[in-house]
């Protein structure tokens, strides 16, 4: 095993309410060869040192994926599984990523990472009653909006500006799901391409859990060192809107240099490295990063407002 590969001892901190209840050990089997195909896809991000060279410096690797707000429709660690999907339609995805640790740039093994994000029209499960679905049948956008849309909400906004959690207005749970880090720091999900809603562009929540155990149960204690999203570059987005279900989804689109949570810096804020066949996005999407966390920090979201403006997360 080599110094990539080892991981440093970490002493346990107090439990927190994290506590979750397994499903059956079939996940694994359901991202496939596609996850193993996006694993290393996210291993090639960075510059491995080869066999008789020195590693990359230090800088490399020390720079902070950027935290950013929770938003409202975070459910704890519902689904230990890696494919989230169940039953909503959309281009299918392969996630793939890959966690490192800032301070001494190694892989952060037995992570526990959640992901969740709304479907191809803009519906969250658990919330759909309060989330921003744009579904109605008409013309799909095509391009970019010429300005900031005009349906901004007078009232809370959908998705989340601000962060306050919400409580689950209803007991489903797609797009939503937990897995741990392999000894690489490797996880992997199936999901969909997400959609959009009002006032935000298209992204995927995530949150990095460190210090808890893995038990019969689930995962216990620890405490949430990353809370983040990723996005998707513009050419990816308008290529899914001529693709049923985003067809119909009639909400304008807000674009990614218009979001107001991404901070425009690329990689380190979340922006995904996506693969997919540019004139058939619909056979399927694999997207990759690295993220880089501080494991002994504690950024849970809940306390990260927008930026100024925000009218969504």
């Amino acid at each position: 095993m080599t110094d990539n590969e080892k991981l440093s001892e970490r002493r346990p901190d107090d439990p927190t309410r994290r506590k979750v209840v397994t499903v059956g050990a079939g996940a694994v089997a359901a991202v496939g060869l596609g996850g193993a195909f996006a694993a290393n896809a996210v291993a090639g991000e960075r510059n491995e040192p080869r066999h008789g060279h020195r590693p990359a410096p230090p800088e490399d690797c020390y720079r902070l994926t950027s935290e950013t707000t929770e938003g409202p429709y975070y459910i704890d660690a519902d689904k230990i599984r890696q494919d989230i999907t169940e039953d909503r339609t959309g281009i299918p995805m392969t996630l793939a990523l890959r966690v490192i640790d800032t301070e001494t740039c190694r892989p952060v093994r037995n992570a526990a990472v959640d992901i969740w994000h709304c479907d191809a029209i803009g519906y969250y499960s658990g919330y759909e009653a309060a989330s921003g679905g744009g579904g109605g049948g008409g013309p799909a956008p095509t391009g970019s909006p010429t300005g900031t849309p005009t349906d901004t909400p007078t009232g809370p906004p959908p998705g989340g500006g601000g962060g306050g959690h919400q409580d689950p207005t209803d007991d489903k749970r797609y797009l939503r799901g937990t897995w741990r880090t392999d000894r690489h720091g490797h996880v992997t999900f199936k999901t969909i391409f997400p959609g959009w809603y009002r006032g935000r562009c298209v992204h995927i929540h995530v949150k990095v859990h460190v210090d808890g155990e893995w038990t019969d149960a689930g995962y216990e204690g620890g405490h949430t060192c990353h809370t983040g999203q990723f996005f998707f570059d513009e050419e990816s987005v308008i290529a899914t809107t001529t693709v049923d279900p985003y067809a119909t989804n009639t909400t304008e689109r807000t674009t990614l240099t218009e979001d107001t949570i991404y901070d425009q810096s690329g990689t380190q804020g979340g922006l995904l490295k996506l693969r997919y066949r540019k004139d058939d996005i619909a056979k399927g999407v694999l997207g990759s990063i690295t993220v880089t966390v501080d494991s002994d920090a504690t950024n849970d979201g809940e306390d990260s407002g927008p930026a100024p403006s925000a009218s969504a997360s």
